[in-house]
């Protein structure tokens, strides 16, 4: 199979941190490859440098690394935290296209924004010339797809989760064969996830990706790489062949080296007997003892965040929630809302972005007052919230700073209690870390940090708002396990349907205007719910549109008319007719707009507008009438 990317010895470290060094990594066309490394060992710098954005380090012999791409139409790179101008408008960011087809389709949305008649004849004459009218049509089905908000709207009055639609909108209008992905699923609501994911699993395109969401790694992917202490390992599989296959290579790893261990005993015992005068005779075996010697020091430790913190006694009752409502002007965030908090329940709230969800949060925290209904919250309630924009770290802080601004001891789960360095190394900050300031951490271990922070207050009621981002997967396994034996009770909003399958035993719903609705189940069990109503929903409307053209064949409607609807009905059927024939005579017309001058387009097109809004009124009056009783 023909190579899309070629790297070579890649190299990148920042001061005395080697992140990589001397890589080589191919991918041919057709892999859909996921790149898997703990956090802060270089996996976003190792796709910024393939993407051209960042550059590799000089080598050993005054060389840098070297890249090819073997594509028809370069690459397409989606970073972590897209960079846009927030002056500009979302038109202005999305159709930015260098080649023919994408100027020529933003001239033409341009006239049509403009309204001018010469520039809209000139544009379509363009577009007919270049074949446009399928791009156009591509570039409006993404942004449907993606709810791509008004395209007059300036970036910066835009969410993080709408600027993530834009950049992904602009990533799949560039139609390129290859495609980088520093977590995609980031800041999108969940059907958003699952149309990309759609998307890319149906495309013929060559992708390299990194996510934290193994439902989406499991069903775009077919192949993973693994950096692992600077070095690349290839699976050809899943995500579950990878765990697979990782373990038993870190076991043969670990054989080999307990026997070059044992065959280095023997070697160091004859270094030591060995006269100097056989040195030439014994060069070989000599050079090969020290080799030996490195390679039986060598041992794959796999390290793994460790949380075991105290959780305090939490009493009956816990939060008791009774007709709370709350709204901000006509914005209704919540209403009516009554429920009541149980030990031990782990809860995962749902919606689209913008729902209310964060409200909901900062409402039962009493960090927000509703604006009506009682919050009655237990005594013995301690709430450990992980926010979703919670870093609020002093940049030039260290590392062990952090955490001696919550405590210098943590309380165990067995009542034992431990310092501030011990609990940062049991969530993989080692003593050589503590002193580094919180600014040169990578955006994970930031994330890492400060989940440190919250879970050391000891909590019984934890609240995690998007609690994936940003973490690597080995850390996301250990807090669902944290999460599976945590004695309190738990909120989880999150748009990763693997980890919220793991964690929560049933579902708030934030169906808009306030409305939530209690679900008891997996989040895979909710949308198989949701199919299967929508499909249910399909076949009924299929069985009452026959039962319907039933009805009207009999004539069952007509002969509950009176005798001048009966009249007006006649005619209406015959005026309808003539008014489609008409438009689509019109619409003839302006797709042969070359034919017609600038003022006669105008015309055609004002004439069209009158036609469609006569053409609605009586279609409306017919229905009226058809479906009278």
């Amino acid at each position: 199979m023909a190579t899309i990317l070629q790297a070579t010895k890649l190299s990148k470290s920042y001061g005395t941190k080697i992140l990589f060094k001397d890589l080589d990594l191919n991918i041919n066309q057709g892999d859909k490859v996921a790149l898997i490394a703990p956090n802060g060992t270089g996996k976003s710098s190792l796709l910024k440098i393939i993407a051209g954005k960042d550059s590799t380090d000089i080598n050993a012999n005054g060389e840098p690394g070297s890249i090819q791409i073997f594509s028809t139409n370069g690459i397409a790179f989606l970073e972590q935290e897209p960079n846009f101008d927030l002056d500009n408008s979302v038109f202005e960011e999305v159709y930015t296209g260098d080649n023919e087809l994408s100027r020529t389709t933003a001239q033409y949305e341009r006239a049509i924004l403009s309204g001018n008649p010469n520039e809209l004849e000139k544009a379509i004459a363009h577009m007919d010339r270049v074949d446009g009218w399928q791009y156009e049509l591509k570039i409006k089905q993404i942004l449907s797809s993606l709810n791509i908000p008004d395209l007059n709207q300036k970036m910066n009055q835009l969410s993080g989760g709408q600027k993530k639609r834009v950049a992904l909108a602009k990533m799949m209008i560039n139609q390129s064969d290859f495609i980088v992905l520093d977590e995609p699923t980031n800041h999108l609501d969940l059907e958003t996830i699952e149309y990309l994911e759609e998307y890319l699993k149906r495309g013929k395109m060559s992708i390299l990706m990194v996510t934290h969401d193994r439902y989406f790694l499991d069903r775009v992917c077919n192949k993973i790489i693994e950096l692992d202490r600077g070095e690349i390992f290839t699976y050809n599989g899943n995500y579950s062949y990878f765990l697979e296959k990782k373990r038993e290579r870190i076991e043969i790893f670990n054989i080999e080296t307990e026997r070059a261990k044992n065959l280095y005993k023997t070697e160091l015992d004859w270094m030591r007997r060995m006269p100097q005068a056989r040195a030439t005779k014994a060069k070989y075996r000599i050079n090969a003892f020290y080799d030996l010697q490195e390679r039986a020091h060598q041992k794959i430790d796999q390290k793994e965040v460790q949380i075991d913190t105290f959780t305090a006694r939490l009493g009956s009752k816990i939060i008791n929630c009774k007709n709370v409502s709350h709204n901000y002007g006509s914005i209704i965030t919540l209403n009516n809302f009554t429920y009541n908090f149980a030990k031990g329940e782990k809860i995962g709230l749902v919606g689209p972005n913008g729902v209310g969800k964060s409200t909901f949060l900062e409402i039962i925290t009493s960090s927000l007052k509703p604006s009506s209904g009682t919050i009655d919250l237990g005594e013995t309630v301690v709430f450990g919230f992980y926010r979703q924009n919670g870093l609020s770290f002093n940049e030039g802080d260290t590392v062990i700073d952090a955490v001696r601004d919550i405590a210098e001891v943590v309380t165990m789960s067995d009542g034992s209690t431990i310092n501030v360095s011990q609990i940062l190394s049991r969530f993989l900050f080692p003593h050589s870390m503590h002193n580094t300031k919180i600014g040169k951490l990578s955006g994970g271990e930031k994330r890492r940090l400060y989940l440190v922070t919250v879970l050391m207050k000891n909590p019984n009621f934890l609240i995690l708002d998007e609690p994936t981002n940003d973490l690597d997967i080995m850390t996301l396994n250990i807090l669902e396990e944290y999460l599976e034996n945590f004695a309190g009770c738990a909120i989880i909003v999150s748009h990763d349907r693997y980890f919220l399958d793991k964690t929560v035993d049933h579902l708030f719903i934030f169906e808009g205007d306030g409305v939530i609705k209690d679900f008891v189940g997996k989040y895979s069990e909710y949308r198989d719910y949701i199919k299967q109503s929508t499909k249910e929903a399909e076949n009924n409307s299929q069985n009452s549109n026959q039962k319907r053209d039933s009805y009207n064949s009999q004539k069952e409607i007509k002969q509950k008319l009176t005798y001048k609807e009966k009249i007006e009905l006649a005619h209406l059927e015959e005026e309808i007719e003539a008014l489609q024939k008409e438009k689509s005579s019109l619409e003839a017309a302006l797709s042969n707009s070359s034919e017609f001058n600038s003022d006669q387009l105008t015309e055609i097109s004002n004439k069209y507008s009158i036609l469609l809004e006569d053409l609605d009124n009586k279609e409306f009056r017919w229905l009226e009438l058809s479906e009278k009783n």
